[in-house]
């Protein structure tokens, strides 16, 4: 029998009433990501450190089951800067009483999602901000609560590749 039929309903009833016990602070916090300073036409590894609270554990990006929720990174960089490849690293298989020989995909401690951060040739110089969430479910030993989200950013800082100091840049798209 499927995790999903042994606990999806007294999961929901969990989860709607121990709203309260956890509080209204984040489970899964992110380190701060320093500035990432790339020049145009040219990639950098990203790594996003996320921290899940002593006692507790969120699904992995891939659960086990189609009625968990997966813990996911969300970007929206600005124009002129494209994040790819996002990749989570390998889950824990958690044996819990409640999930009767089912094992639970999860993350908990510390974890690294990484990216890469790609800069066209034709971006614009200067530094923007990347806006983003980590959308996760957390759980205890006995139960889990609703998602949340918790919010991320950092800053891109575009430069002129080594070698090409000018910062001209011309008045019309006809000036050459």
């Amino acid at each position: 029998m499927k995790l999903s039929h042994i606990i999806a309903a007294p999961l929901l009833l969990v989860c709607s009433s121990s709203a309260l016990a956890q509080g209204s602070s984040p489970l899964v916090s992110v380190a701060s990501i320093e500035t990432l300073v790339i020049a145009r036409g040219s990639k950098a590894p990203l790594d996003i450190a996320l921290r899940v609270n002593k006692g507790f554990h969120v699904n992995s990006h891939q659960p086990n089951d189609e009625l968990l929720l997966p813990t996911v990174v969300h970007l929206s960089p600005p124009e002129g800067i494209a994040i790819m490849n996002i990749a989570y690293p390998e889950a824990e298989e958690l044996a819990l009483p409640f999930a009767g020989h089912d094992k639970l995909s999860v993350y908990s401690k510390s974890f690294e999602v990484t990216a890469e951060v790609r800069i066209p040739k034709s971006a614009v110089l200067g530094t923007q901000r990347v806006h983003g969430e980590v959308r996760y479910q957390a759980c205890d030993n006995r139960q889990c609560f609703p998602p949340k989200t918790t919010p991320l950013e950092f800053d891109v800082k575009v430069v002129n590749p080594k070698g090409n100091k000018s910062t001209y840049t011309p008045a019309s798209p006809h000036i050459r």
